[in-house]
């Protein structure tokens, strides 16, 4: 069992869409932690035509053109995801709930190549929209004072159930049952998010040297 936090500390997990994310929020003992936010927030800004799947807009692009657009979407998504977090750590540490670590759930892709290549593959073109939220979101979180967690989706509930020290069929039902004073919407999103906050809560930051 990882080394327990205070029971005040708080946690964000994030699940990555095309321009938004699923946010949950977990406080309390690792052993049992209680969820204190449930939102969606947004992260492409709708001022910028195209900006919720950048690739797909920049596909027929020159790769300078490609690369300058690119570099706006990627400031606009890291702006709106620091405002985004920033007011959830703002007001839950106003709350006696100070949130200290995130965790963010990546996909199974490998590493994307150049942009020239990327933007000749429709497969990479759609991996290369996701990696784009999910480093705005690490760059959010770390601007915003928090350690990152990240883990493979595939991999969350076997990572959770040995960070946590409950096996993986409890913690799914445990999971399920964390949404139930909330009601709905609880769909995987939420599940997920809520797993991967549950590393970080359990996680914590590295210790100061």
């Amino acid at each position: 069992m990882t080394e327990r936090r205070q029971a005040s500390a708080a946690a964000l997990g994030l699940r990555v869409h095309s321009g938004w994310a699923a946010l949950v929020g977990l406080s309390g003992p690792v052993e049992a932690p209680a969820v204190l936010e449930r939102r969606r927030i947004e992260i492409a800004d709708p001022g910028i035509d195209g900006s919720v799947q950048p690739y797909h807009a920049a596909e027929e692009m020159t790769v300078a053109k490609a690369e300058a657009y690119l570099g706006r979407c990627s400031a606009a998504a890291e702006r709106l995801a620091r405002a985004a977090l920033g007011e959830v750590v703002e007001r839950l540490g106003a709350n006696g709930q100070p949130v200290v670590a995130c965790g963010l759930l990546l996909a199974s892709g490998r590493p994307l190549p150049a942009l020239d290549a990327v933007l000749k593959s429709h497969a990479l073109i759609h991996t290369a929209d996701g990696e784009h939220f999910r480093t705005a979101l690490v760059h959010a979180a770390e601007a915003c004072g928090l350690s990152v967690s990240t883990v493979k989706e595939k991999d969350v509930l076997v990572r959770a159930a040995k960070t946590i020290g409950i096996q993986s069929p409890r913690l799914e039902r445990l999971v399920a049952e964390m949404g139930k004073p909330l009601g709905p919407p609880w769909r995987q999103d939420e599940k997920l998010a809520t797993l991967v906050a549950w590393v970080a809560l359990a996680e914590g930051p590295p210790p100061a040297r």
